[in-house]
């Protein structure tokens, strides 16, 4: 077995912060018994994209003998983990949630989007839809998993989306804070799931408020695997 550079992490100092989850692009990393954990040798490719995230310096790179960076392997586990990205530890089935008591309608449900685009990668940095606006950032699993988002998060609101595992973490955090700079935004709420990834987007939201030099209140909210809110 060659020996290759490739991830260690201090279990100690790790405080299951899940802050280096969405900066491996792998997904060589997950959240295990509270700890960050390396599932796979041939998932790490040695680079140490995810060392500069870690807020209690549980990350370094050393060399050891270890299986060869399989690129494959990396897309067939991406492929495998696309619906529960940054390592679930859980599988929820259920069939209505606590919406089961309620009957169900025919009657179409209008929608309360209020602009295009959403996607946070392809919305203008300045645009009419920001100004003076009460500005709705949400995982992109939170809208499947909450029944009543429409009505509840996204009524009155202007919506961008994006998802900390998969996306350019750095790219959003320099976008969302020339968005916040250089428009009104009059309030910002936050939705995220309560899997390790979405931690990222929390991240990524508050540096891009501290960046942008603006003071505007920040309210979030947690919507669990179950479909549940939490705050």
């Amino acid at each position: 077995m060659p020996v290759r550079d490739i991830i260690e992490i201090d279990e100690e100092k790790c405080n299951g912060c899940g802050e280096c989850i969405p900066n491996c692009a792998e997904g060589s990393l997950q959240i295990i018994d509270g700890k960050a954990r390396l599932i796979r040798d041939d998932l790490c490719d040695g680079l140490g994209e995810c060392l500069g995230h870690c807020p209690q310096g549980a990350l370094r790179i050393i060399q050891r003998e270890a299986e060869d960076f399989d690129e494959e392997a990396v897309e067939k586990h991406l492929a495998q983990t696309a619906g529960c990205e940054g390592g679930c530890q859980q599988v929820v089935t259920h069939s209505k949630g606590h919406a089961e008591a309620t009957e169900t309608s025919s009657a179409a449900v209008p929608s309360a989007l209020r602009q295009w685009p959403i996607a946070l990668r392809l919305v203008p940095i300045k645009a009419p839809f920001f100004q003076n606006a009460d500005l709705l950032i949400t995982a992109d699993c939170v809208p499947f998993a909450y029944g009543n988002f429409h009505q509840e998060f996204l009524q009155g609101k202007t919506v961008v989306f994006g998802c900390p595992k998969i996306d350019d973490a750095h790219g959003y955090v320099e976008k969302l804070a020339e968005i916040l700079r250089v428009n009104t935004i009059k309030s910002i709420t936050l939705a995220i799931m309560e899997v390790p990834c979405c931690s990222g987007l929390q991240r990524i939201v508050e540096l891009a408020l501290a960046k942008s030099g603006k003071s505007i209140p920040l309210h979030q909210t947690v919507i669990s695997v179950r479909g549940e809110k939490q705050g």
